[in-house]
C-alpha cells in the first residue's frame, strides 16, 4: 500500500518540526539561564531579570536560528533511520529530492513566521527598554549633534536609558557654541532629560563663556527630540521588519547612510532562503547515514564545525555589504545560494551511487 503525499509530508513535516523544536528548546534554555544569570544583578527583582532575558532571548533568535534549522534537519534524519521509518519513506518511490521537500517546507515556514511576527514582537519588547546597548556608539560613548541658526550643540554620555516619552542621559556632558564655533557654554549633569521641549537637567554644573562656574537647573530648546534621536542613532536590528522600508525611504531623504539597514531588511526578507539553506545542508549531511559506516557523532560534530565556518563567511558577506563592496541584496543572497548550490549537488552526486 502506498502512502498518500499528503499524508507522508505531514508526517516528515512534524518529524522535522520535532527535531527543530527540540534543538530550539535546549539552545534557547541554555541562552536564557545564562543570560537571567547576568542580568539578574542589575534588575532590582527577579520578574524584571526574567522580563528582560525573555527581550535578549527573542533578539538572539536569528543568530542562532539557522543553526537551530541544520542540527534540527540532521537529529530528524537520524531519528527517521534509527527508528527504520526511512526505510517506509524510501518505499513510497521518493527521490531525495521529493522526500526532502517538507524538510524545505518546514524551513521556510519558520523563516516566514521568525521574519513577520518574532522580529517585529522582538522589537516592541526591546523599544520599551531601550539603553545606550541598541544605539551606535562612538568609542563606547553616546554623541549627539544639533546644527541650527541659533548655533551649535555637542552632547556626549556614557549611558542611556528610556523614561516615559523621553530618554535620559547619564553622565552626559553639553557644549553649546555660536554660529562661529566659539564656545559659549559647557554643561555637566549626572543626568540630563532630552523631551519634546529640549533637554533640561534639575542639578547641572554650567560654565559660562568667561569660565564661570554656577551649579544649577538647566534647560534649553532643541530641535532634537526623543524620535529624532532614535531614528537617526538606532541600530538597524532595533527597527521592526515591517518599518525598516519606510524609515529606510526616510533617512534616504535626508542623506542619511542606510546601507546597515539595507543589510538589515534583505537579512529578514530572505531569511527563509537562509534556513533553506542550512536544511538542505543538513540532508546533504544526512545522506551518509544510510549508505556510508561513518559515525553520526562524528558527522554531527563536522556538520557544526561547518555551520560555524559559514556563519563567518556570511557575517563577511554581510560587511561587504554593509560597507558598500558589494550590494546589499548580493551580499544577503549569495552565500545561501553558493550553500544551496554546493549541498544539492552533494545530494545529487550520492544518490547516483
Amino acid at each position: 500500500m502506498t502512502l498518500k503525499p499528503s499524508i507522508l509530508t505531514r508526517f516528515l513535516l512534524r518529524r522535522f518540526f520535532s527535531g527543530v523544536g527540540l534543538v530550539m528548546l535546549v539552545v534557547c534554555g541554555i541562552i536564557f539561564a545564562i543570560t537571567f544569570v547576568e542580568r539578574l544583578p542589575s534588575n532590582p527583582t527577579a520578574v524584571a531579570a526574567l522580563a528582560e532575558s525573555w527581550t535578549r532571548l527573542l533578539e538572539y533568535v536569528p543568530l542562532f536560528l539557522p543553526l537551530a534549522v541544520f542540527m534540527g534537519t540532521l537529529l530528524a534524519s537520524y531519528n527517521l533511520t534509527k527508528s527504520s521509518e526511512s526505510i517506509i519513506v524510501a518505499s513510497a518511490g521518493l527521490s531525495p529530492y521529493q522526500s526532502s521537500r517538507p524538510f524545505l517546507l518546514g524551513a521556510v515556514l519558520i523563516g516566514i513566521f521568525a521574519t513577520a511576527v518574532v522580529n517585529p514582537y522582538s522589537v516592541k519588547l526591546s523599544n520599551q527598554t531601550i539603553t545606550s546597548d541598541h544605539l551606535k556608539l562612538i568609542d563606547g560613548a553616546i554623541w549627539l549633534r544639533e546644527s541650527s541658526d541659533a548655533g551649535y550643540i555637542t552632547m556626549n554620555a556614557t549611558g542611556m536609558r528610556k523614561s516615559g516619552d523621553a530618554l535620559e542621559f547619564q553622565n552626559a556632558t553639553v557644549y553649546a557654541q555660536d554660529t562661529s564655533f566659539k564656545l559659549t557654554a559647557r554643561v555637566e549633569a549626572e543626568n540630563i532629560t532630552l523631551s519634546d521641549d529640549g533637554l533640561n537637567a534639575a542639578r547641572a554644573n554650567v560654565w559660562d563663556e568667561n569660565g564661570q562656574m554656577k551649579t544649577r537647573t538647566w534647560q534649553t530648546k532643541t530641535l532634537l527630540n526623543p524620535r529624532t534621536v532614535l531614528d537617526r542613532y538606532l541600530q538597524p536590528d532595533q527597527i521592526s521588519f515591517w518599518q525598516l522600508p519606510s524609515f529606510i525611504k526616510k533617512m534616504e531623504s535626508i542623506g542619511a547612510p542606510v546601507r546597515g539597514h539595507w543589510v538589515q531588511l534583505w537579512t529578514l526578507a530572505f531569511l527563509p532562503l537562509s534556513l533553506v539553506a542550512m536544511a538542505t545542508l543538513g540532508i546533504a549531511f544526512s545522506q551518509t547515514r544510510q549508505r556510508r559506516n561513518y559515525s553520526f557523532g562524528t558527522k554531527f560534530a563536522l556538520g557544526i564545525i561547518t555551520c560555524f565556518a559559514l556563519y563567518f563567511l556570511t557575517n563577511m558577506f554581510n560587511a561587504l555589504g554593509a560597507t558598500g563592496a558589494l550590494p546589499p541584496m548580493l551580499a544577503i543572497v549569495a552565500p545561501q545560494l553558493i550553500i544551496i548550490a554546493m549541498a544539492a549537488t552533494f545530494i545529487a552526486s550520492f544518490d547516483t551511487i
